[in-house]
């Protein structure tokens, strides 16, 4: 977005210039609930008055938010609104953090922008933005001045251009910059996902995705908020708060790079498996090793497909072929995007086969009941070791011999 600062000089009022410079002396910020009341309230009443134009997609009441001397912001503005025009928005709403004045009548809003996507988000999606206002001493109203994304927030899908919105059975698919067959395709994949994972995951969930396809994987990781080198060979990521016991507002990401490179099959297992993730959601959290939830995903993408252990594993089968078989279970670093291709397929095929033994050894009810078993444990020490041991009556070194032998059985 375009940033302009409309400079106001001499036009201060006394009283205003003498708090400003007391709130500076004391650190030159304050939280939104010390700042001076009529202050905080004007600027709330700003973003409430810029929320209810985003809700009613009015963009003559989005750009009166603006200051009016800034006439590209203006129209930066009315066009961001625009790319929002055929998103279906159930929630829109900013809420005030912090103040830091700069002066009588500039100020530097902190602020937490909450959205939900109507028919699909339980609770908001929730993003830290940074906007700076200025004050007319005309009419006491203050303007927007400049909207950002905070240090280390992701950007916004509109932020990236006009967005393609297309409706699926089971699914909506925001896209940038591709064409409206690409989306329609994606959407046709996601809506075979969503019953396949309700197939494979037994608990009640939403039933319904959303898939964000940004233009380039460059877009894909500023929606992430991280160096886009770090996707360049996944094909798509899913986003979402964990530990919470909800499921708000889950979004996967495709990398549209990567994806157009896979086959139907494997386009097909790539959002069988994300959308395991949003099922599984509210079972997950911090105590569940990056191994469980991504072997889970990965057991429900390939459950019902007609491939063999070493079609699904094949780096994992050419390390056991040549004697390298792995020691133990993936540990969560060995995730890491950046880190080596094929150690990352590795952990992803043994993480498979460890979810893969569990349902065959012990059942899939089992499987299911050691997932929910190491999500609800009160932390990350002993939730392996508790779950293997009151779910599956085994011990993590009796659970890694024989995960082990199974490599061997399946891949060797």
């Amino acid at each position: 977005m375009v940033e302009r600062v409309r400079i106001r000089g001499g036009r201060r009022r006394a009283a205003g210039a003498v708090l400003a410079a007391l709130l500076c002396a004391a650190g030159c910020s304050a939280p939104a609930d010390r700042a001076p009341d009529s202050t905080s309230r004007g600027v709330r009443a700003t973003l409430d008055r810029r929320a209810a134009a985003v809700l009613h997609h009015d963009p003559a009441a989005y750009a009166a938010a603006v200051d009016p001397d800034a006439t590209a912001l203006r129209t930066a503005q009315r066009r961001e609104l625009a790319r929002l025009a055929d998103v279906p928005l159930g929630s829109w709403a900013y809420r005030l953090t912090h103040l830091t004045p700069h002066g009588a009548d500039r100020v530097t809003a902190d602020v937490t922008l909450g959205y939900r996507i109507a028919g699909y988000d339980s609770a908001p999606v929730s993003v830290d933005r940074v906007v700076d206002l200025a004050r007319d001493p005309a009419d006491g109203r203050w303007y927007v001045t400049a909207d950002r994304a905070a240090d280390g927030s992701a950007r916004q899908l509109w932020e990236q251009g006009d967005v393609e919105v297309v409706h699926g059975k089971h699914s909506l698919v925001l896209g940038v910059g591709r064409t409206r067959d690409e989306l329609d395709a994606i959407a046709a994949t996601a809506d075979e996902a969503v019953p396949a994972v309700s197939a494979a995951w037994p608990e009640r969930w939403a039933g319904r995705v959303v898939v964000l396809v940004p233009d380039s994987v460059t877009e894909m990781g500023r929606l992430l908020g991280s160096p886009a080198a770090n996707y360049k060979g996944i094909a798509a990521v899913t986003t979402g708060e964990t530990g919470t016991g909800k499921a708000p507002a889950d979004r996967v990401i495709v990398n549209p790079e990567a994806y157009a490179l896979l086959g139907g099959f494997g386009q097909r297992v790539v959002l069988t498996h994300e959308t395991a993730h949003v099922a599984t959601r509210k079972r997950t959290s911090s105590a569940t090793p990056t191994w469980l939830s991504e072997g889970f995903a990965d057991w429900a993408a390939y459950r019902d497909q007609d491939r063999t252990a070493e079609e699904i594993a094949p780096e994992l089968a050419d390390a056991v072929r040549a004697g390298d078989l792995p020691a133990g279970l993936p540990e969560d670093e060995d995730f890491a995007f950046a880190g080596d291709a094929d150690g990352l397929a590795k952990a992803y095929e043994g993480s498979w086969l460890a979810c893969e033994l569990i349902a065959d050894r012990w059942g899939e009810e089992k499987l299911f009941a050691f997932y929910r078993a190491v999500g609800a444990h009160h932390g990350r020490d002993g939730a392996v070791e508790d779950a293997l041991h009151e779910v599956l009556g085994t011990t993590p070194q009796d659970f890694t011999a024989r995960w082990r032998v199974y490599l061997r059985d399946r891949l060797g």
